[in-house]
């Protein structure tokens, strides 16, 4: 005997992009539905003020690194004093340590593609400010999809991990075989079911997120009958 459960077609992989660091997007090339790569660039952050600070950091540097060479020289002859040389050498290598710091900072000024899948929703588009952990783009990898559904919980005992089941799709008129990937360890106060997923290869991404299915679940079996 078998009960058909209700249930929905969800992405195992969905991952937000974000930039690291605040500014303007000064270019954003992802689309929605458009397949990337992992480690595509996908948008580009203005770092106008990064780059100003780094032009007055250079100054600094440059200065900072005259007046440790002319500390050095005296030092060197004996002349000036021991602390008047450390702090001309603390000064250029404390600025040499701030250079690389703000250096690093721009580097990400690009966003990069954190898995290989389509471009699902695109949250900001060029020209827009992004914030740092703000989600510029929700990247779904849809090579592997799963099925839930929500089973009472009379069938907790019936329902077993790795047994198979017969999922319908009626949009695609549509069968498939897979087996039960993972089963809930929690009941659902609310409407007291528990959740039962079904992974299973997507081939030709026509299984789409949020699409409708059919679980077949077997909750009775009865040999030699």
């Amino acid at each position: 005997r078998f009960t058909e459960i209700q249930a929905t077609v969800e992405s195992i992989e969905a991952v937000m992009a974000s930039s690291e660091t605040g500014g303007r997007l000064t270019s954003m090339t992802a689309v929605e539905g458009q397949y990337v790569k992992k480690g595509q660039l996908i948008g580009t952050v203005d770092m106008q003020s990064v780059d100003k600070q780094i032009a007055e950091l250079e100054t600094s540097l440059e200065l900072a690194a005259d007046v440790y060479e002319r500390q050095k020289r005296l030092w060197d002859q004996n002349i000036g004093s021991e602390l008047q040389y450390l702090k001309a050498k603390n000064d250029k290598e404390r600025i040499e340590k701030t250079m690389e710091t703000v250096r690093f900072q721009l580097t990400k000024a690009n966003v990069y593609a954190p898995i290989s899948g389509v471009v699902d929703m695109v949250f900001l588009k060029s020209g827009e400010m992004a914030g740092p952990g703000t989600p510029i783009v929700q990247i779904v990898d849809m090579g592997r999809v799963k099925v839930v559904a929500s089973l009472p919980e009379n069938y907790l005992g019936v329902v077993k991990k790795g047994a198979m089941v017969d999922v319908n799709f009626p949009a695609l008129d549509e069968d498939r075989k897979a087996r039960v990937s993972m089963i809930g360890r929690s009941i659902n106060p609310g409407n007291r079911t528990f959740k039962v997923e079904v992974e299973m290869n997507n081939r030709g991404n026509v299984l789409k997120p949020n699409l409708l299915a059919l679980m077949k679940i077997n909750d009775y079996t009865l040999d030699d009958a």
